[in-house]
Formats: C-alpha cells, structure tokens, sequence
C-alpha cells in the first residue's frame, strides 16, 4: 500500500521522482493561415513551453519533404513562449499547400531532444516580394561639412507595394539612418505607400550632429511587406571631409574705433561719431572646428555706408558661407547683419578650385583679424543707437550674436 501511494504522488508531481518533459503545451492557431495584406489570419501564433533551458528550432516540411527552417538551434531559457509565423521563411512567403510544422527543443545540458509535430496550411498567399525600382544615390561621393558646396545626397526609388523600408548607410560595423522627406512620406498601417520615394540625406550637419567619418559605405534600401517578403537595393557612397564647422571671436571682444579712452577702460569709453563720420571695429576668428570653413568678400577693410549693405556692393549670401556681420539697434533694412565681411584677407586663406569656380576657406586652427567700416550718412532713429558684431554663417545659423554691443552717438 505504501508503494501505491509514492507511486500516485510521483505522477502528480514530477519534479519530486524525475524531470518534467522538456517541451509540452505545443499548439499552433490557426491552423490554416492566409497570408496577404489586410487578412484576418495571415499569421499563426506558435506556442510552446520549456521545462529547462533548451536550443529551439522550428521548421515546416513541405510536400517533397524538404525542411525549411523559421528558427534554428536558438537558446531559450525555461518558460512559456509564443512564436509569429506568417509563412515567410528566407524572405520568402511559402506557395499555398499543406505543411508539417515542427517545434523542436535539444536540452542544453544532456542533448535530450524533444519533438513535437503540428499540421499547417497555406492558402491565398502573397508571396511576391516588394521591388525597389530604380534605386539611385545621386551624387556618390560627398562632403558634409556645411561649406554649402556637395553637402547633401539624394537617394530615391520606386516601391512596387506598400512595404515598411529602412534606408541606412553601413561600413560592415557601424550604421547610420537616413531618414525620408516628409514632403514624400506616405505611411498607411505602419507602411511606406507604393510609389516614388525620396531622402535628402546630410549627414546630420543640419542638426548639428557630427557626420559619419570619412570612408566608403553601402547604402542599404530594406524593404518587407505586411507578411514577410523582403528585398533589397545597394549602392555604394564616398565620404570625404567630413566634420562639423566651428569658428569663434577671441575672447567676445572687439576693438572699437574711435575711443575716448584706452581699451582697458573700455566700458566706460563713449563712442561718437558725427553724421558722415566713419565706425570701425577689429575682431579675431579662429577656426576652431575639424574643417575648413569657407568665406567670401569683401575683404576686411572694406567701407560701407549705412545706405549699403552685401546685397548692393554685389557680395550676395551664399548658403554655408561664414563672415563677420555689424548690424545696429532699429534696423529696418529686413536682414540680419546687413554689413559683412570675409573672414581674413583673401592672400590669407586657402583657395580651392571646383568645377572650375574658384573657393577660399579658413583652415582649422588658423586665426586672421577681421576690421570693417561703416560710413554713416544717414540720420539714425535715435542720437544714441546700439552696434554689435556677429559670427554668420549664411542660411544655417548666426554663430555668435550681439557680440560686446556699444552704444554710439551720432551727432548731427
């Protein structure tokens, strides 16, 4: 009687008298499946449960008895886990039929195996994979640097059916996303919509991030559809000079001229100038940035009058270019830093010919003084108006802003 009882309380509880079965609870539903986009069952929920850390393969065999592996040999610690299969195994949506679906579990200690068996089938299947047509990556070669001169690479391609893509740039280690113009982005249930796609890709430099480094990388356009089909286009893309540009006034200061008294005592000097009188300044930039920084006229030195500004002396902004503006208290000529000047002279800086045009920059760790004039001829909206330096860098930002603002006379 004795024995009878230890008998009935092993099988009750099989962690007393031996090991629980490695792989139980194993189910499959549906068991039919549907995989298209918009189905109500394009995928079957695998579940299954671990009694001890196992390696876990699951595989269906077709009709010729081929085994088409969806996991194989990964580590699962003990627990309950639920699989998705939507029939798409390497890429690929498997063709309608009938299929055996095999979950498989090798204990990780002893190399107990355990198997178990569940019928699947397989109808209305979409198993044609979405097309990245005409995919380019125009230029393949750039420098994203802010100097407004090959910055920027446009990516594009024709999506045959709505499929989620991820765009990125890879050396074999390191990836970075590019992401899509919003002014082309269509999502629809978390999907790009067919049609043309386009990325205006910059490295980061127009939010300050530091570009990927210099080298060679694949572009990489990954696309999978609502149930499993995958494709992917390739292009290759050069990086050069990249780094984002950093310049700085030395010390915020600027000399002034004319002065009452010395520099030391600076903020106590009044500043006066009769109307038709001449304001000066002097800065120093230094580069202070990983590249080079790209200038343009006039020289330093050059004298405007307050009726003039870059426009007028034919000195038009240019995207990317850095100068050193003077703008006043109540301008009213609708631009910031009406008065600009290039950074150093132009038989100081580094010339660099593209495409036949002729380019000057500032290198990294170079320091030039900059002084510029403005003649003023007309009556300001007050006797007593405010003046300032800036650090500009045209159509990106203003580097360095109201730098040791002065309050002038002008008297008339």
């Amino acid at each position: 009687m004795k024995n009878f009882f230890l008998f009935s309380f092993c099988l009750l509880i099989f962690s007393a008298c031996g090991a629980a079965p490695l792989l139980e609870r194993v189910s499959v539903e549906p068991e039919l499946i549907a995989p298209y986009a918009g189905s109500p069952n394009r995928a079957a929920t695998i579940h299954y449960s671990l009694a001890r850390p196992a390696d876990v393969s699951i595989y269906v065999i077709d009709a010729q008895g081929k085994s088409l592996y969806f996991r194989q040999a990964q580590l699962r610690t003990a627990g309950d886990y639920d699989a998705t299969f939507s029939g798409a195994i390497n890429e690929r949506v498997l063709p309608n039929g009938n299929y055996q679906l095999v979950i498989e579990a090798k204990d990780a200690v002893s190399g107990e195996i355990a198997q178990a068996k569940k019928n699947l089938q397989i109808t209305n299947a979409d198993s044609t994979p979405p097309e990245l047509l005409n995919f380019t990556v125009f230029p393949d070669a750039f420098t994203p640097n802010q100097d407004g001169i090959g910055d920027r690479v446009t990516i594009r391609y024709f999506l045959s059916k709505p499929a989620k893509v991820d765009v990125y740039l890879t050396d074999g280690t390191q990836r970075f996303e590019v992401a899509e113009k919003q002014t082309t982005t269509c999502i629809k249930e978390q999907l790009s919509c067919s049609g043309a796609h386009e990325y205006d890709y910059d490295g980061g430099i127009d939010l300050l991030a530091s570009p990927p480094p210099e080298g060679t990388y694949t572009v990489v356009a990954d696309a999978v559809d609502a149930v499993g089909n995958r494709a992917r286009a390739e292009k290759k893309l050069t990086i050069k000079a990249s780094g984002i540009p950093r310049a700085t006034i030395s010390n915020s200061g600027v000399d002034w001229a004319p002065l009452a008294i010395p520099r030391s005592r600076i903020d106590l000097a009044p500043i006066i100038v009769p109307l038709g009188g001449t304001l000066t300044f002097t800065v120093t930039v230094i580069n202070v940035g990983p590249v080079p920084i790209r200038t343009k006229g006039p020289e330093p030195g050059t004298i405007f009058s307050t009726s003039e500004n870059y426009n007028t002396i034919k000195e038009f902004a240019e995207p990317g270019v850095w100068r050193v503006g003077l703008d006043f208290e109540g301008n009213s000529a609708g631009r910031q830093y009406p008065f600009r000047w290039q950074l150093g002279s132009t038989k100081e800086l580094t010339r660099v010919v593209i495409d036949g045009k002729d380019y000057f920059y500032l290198m990294p760790e170079q320091r030039v003084t900059v002084s510029g004039s403005v003649r003023i001829i007309d009556k300001p909206p007050r006797i007593n108006t405010y003046f300032w330096v800036g650090l500009v860098q045209e159509d990106v930002r203003i580097v360095e802003d109201h730098v040791e603002p002065r309050l002038v006379t002008i008297e008339y």
